[in-house]
C-alpha cells in the first residue's frame, strides 16, 4: 500500500470518557469502511478533570457533586448505555467505585506508543474495558501494570517507572498543547495533523473524513481540506 494512501489519525481522548470509548469503537469500524486507506492511529492525552487527587475520589460522591442528584446521573447513564450497546460495549457504571486521576494511565499509553501502534491500541482498549465494563480503578498502579502485561508490554519496566515522575511533564505538555489548539472536549480525531473531527461521530462521518483527507493528501492538496 503506497504511503500516499496512508494517513495518521491522532485521537485525543481520556480513558474515563464514555464518549471516547464509543468513539474508539466507531473509529475501528470507520477504518474498516474506509477501503484501501492505510490508517495509523496514535492516542494523545486529555484529562477531563486533572484536579482529581492521585488516589482518586469516591465516584458516587464525585458524580453527585458534579451533576446534583442520583436521578440526573441515572438519566446521563441511561442515555449513554444504549449507544454503547450498539457498539458492543457493556457499560457497567454502577460497578465503578473510584473516579481516578488518569495522568498515570496516560503515561502508560505514551510508553505503549513507543512499543508500537498495535501495542498502544491494545492497551487503550484494555483500559476502556477495565474502567467501563469491569469497574476497575485504572488509577491503581497494580491495575496499570497488569494492563501493560495484557497489551504485550514489559510489565517489570512499567512497574519500575510508574512510581517515578517519568514523562509526567511530557504528558502534561501534550495536554496543554491540545488545549492551545482549541480542543476543549473529547474525543477529537485529528487527521494528518490538519483536519479535526470533534466528538464521537457516526461511522460514516469518520470514514468519509478519512477518505477525503487521504484523497487530498494523494493529490498534494491537504492544506485545502477542512
Amino acid at each position: 500500500m503506497s504511503e500516499a494512501n496512508a494517513i495518521t489519525v491522532d485521537v485525543v481522548s481520556d480513558v474515563v470518557c464514555p464518549w471516547c470509548f464509543i468513539g474508539q469503537k466507531r473509529l475501528d469500524k470507520a477504518v474498516a469502511a474506509a477501503g484501501d486507506v492505510d490508517v495509523h492511529i496514535r492516542w494523545r492525552p486529555f484529562q477531563l478533570d486533572p484536579t482529581i487527587p492521585p488516589g482518586g475520589k469516591d465516584r458516587r460522591e464525585y458524580m453527585l457533586a458534579k451533576f446534583g442528584s442520583d436521578e440526573r446521573i441515572r438519566e446521563i447513564h441511561a442515555r449513554i448505555e444504549p449507544l454503547g450497546e450498539a457498539e458492543g460495549i457493556s457499560f457497567a457504571f454502577e460497578a465503578i467505585k473510584v473516579a481516578p486521576n488518569t495522568l498515570d494511565a496516560h503515561r502508560l499509553i505514551r510508553w505503549a506508543g513507543a512499543a508500537g501502534e498495535a501495542v498502544q491500541n491494545r492497551l487503550v482498549r484494555r483500559l476502556f474495558q477495565l474502567n467501563f465494563e469491569e469497574g476497575v480503578n485504572i488509577g491503581d498502579h497494580s491495575v496499570l501494570v497488569e494492563a501493560a502485561r495484557d497489551a504485550g508490554m514489559d510489565a517489570s519496566v512499567v512497574a519500575t517507572l510508574l512510581p517515578t515522575d517519568a514523562d509526567v511533564e511530557a504528558v502534561r505538555t501534550e495536554i496543554a498543547t491540545a488545549s492551545r489548539m482549541g480542543i476543549s472536549g473529547v474525543p477529537c480525531f485529528l487527521l494528518e495533523g490538519k483536519y479535526a473531527v470533534m466528538g464521537a461521530q457516526d461511522v460514516d462521518t469518520l470514514a468519509d473524513a478519512i477518505r477525503q483527507v487521504a484523497a487530498a493528501k494523494a493529490r498534494g492538496e491537504l492544506d485545502k481540506v477542512g
